[in-house]
C-alpha cells in the first residue's frame, strides 16, 4: 500500500483516465479492428510519461541519501513494486478504453473479414496480450533511461524520439515486421498474418535487459 500511494497517485490516476477517455472521443475508428491501431502508439506514449518518475521521485523529494542506506535488495523489489503497481493499472486502463471506442462511437464488427462474437473476443485477447507488451516496455525503458541520467525528462525524451522514429512510416518501412509497433502496422486485410509478432518479441527482450541492467544502474547511479 505504502509503494502504491507514492507510484500512483491521484494526480497520475486522474490524468490517465482523462487521456484515454479523450482519445476515445476524438480518435475516430470505422471498424472495431482498428481499435488496437488507435490505441497502442497513444498508450506507448502514456505509459513512458507514467513510468519516468518511479525512482527519480526519490531523488526529487530528496529521499535518495536515505535510500542508499537500504540494502541493495530491498531497494530493488521496491523499485519493482512500483513498476508492477503502475503496468497493472495502465494495463485495466487500456482494456477500459477498448470498451470506451464501442461505448462512444459503436464501431462496425463485420469488417475487414471480421464477424461474429467469437472473433471480437478474439480480437479483444490479441489486443490485450500486444498491449500489455507495448505498455511494458516503454515503461520499462522510460524507468531505465530516467534512472540513468537521474532526470525523468530525460527518460521521457528518449522515449519520445523513439516514438518517433517508430512510429513512422519510415520506420515501418526500415523495421517492417520488427518494428516496436508492428501491432498497428499490421495488415488487417489479412488477419491469419502473425508476423508483427516479432516487434512484440524485440519490445519482450529488450524488456527483460532492461530489467537486468536496472539494478547496476541503481547501484552506481542511485
Amino acid at each position: 500500500m505504502r509503494e502504491m500511494k507514492i507510484s500512483l497517485t491521484f494526480q497520475k490516476q486522474a490524468y490517465a483516465v482523462c487521456f484515454v477517455v479523450i482519445l476515445s472521443l476524438v480518435r475516430g475508428v470505422t471498424y472495431s479492428n482498428e481499435i488496437g491501431i488507435a490505441l497502442e502508439a497513444p498508450m506507448a506514449i502514456l505509459a513512458f510519461t507514467f513510468c519516468a518518475d518511479t525512482y527519480t521521485e526519490e531523488i526529487t523529494s530528496k529521499r535518495s541519501e536515505i535510500w542508499r542506506l537500504c540494502p541493495m535488495k530491498k531497494r530493488m523489489n521496491s523499485i519493482y513494486r512500483r513498476i508492477v503497481i503502475q503496468e497493472m493499472f495502465l494495463l485495466a486502463v487500456a482494456a477500459i478504453s477498448y470498451g470506451l471506442f464501442f461505448l462512444f462511437q459503436n464501431p462496425g464488427i463485420n469488417g475487414m473479414g471480421q464477424s461474429g462474437l467469437e472473433n471480437e473476443i478474439c480480437q479483444f485477447f490479441v489486443y490485450f496480450a500486444a498491449i500489455a507488451v507495448t505498455l511494458g516496455f516503454w515503461g520499462l525503458l522510460s524507468n531505465l533511461l530516467s534512472c540513468l541520467f537521474r532526470n525523468m525528462w530525460v527518460g521521457i525524451g528518449g522515449c519520445m524520439a523513439l516514438w518517433l522514429i517508430t512510429n513512422s512510416s519510415i520506420g515501418d518501412r526500415t523495421f517492417r515486421a520488427w518494428n516496436l509497433f508492428s501491432y498497428t502496422f499490421r495488415k488487417l486485410e489479412n488477419s491469419s498474418d502473425i508476423s508483427w509478432i516479432c516487434g512484440k518479441v524485440v519490445c519482450i527482450c529488450i524488456g527483460i535487459m532492461a530489467v537486468a541492467a536496472l539494478p547496476k544502474i541503481i547501484e552506481k547511479r542511485g
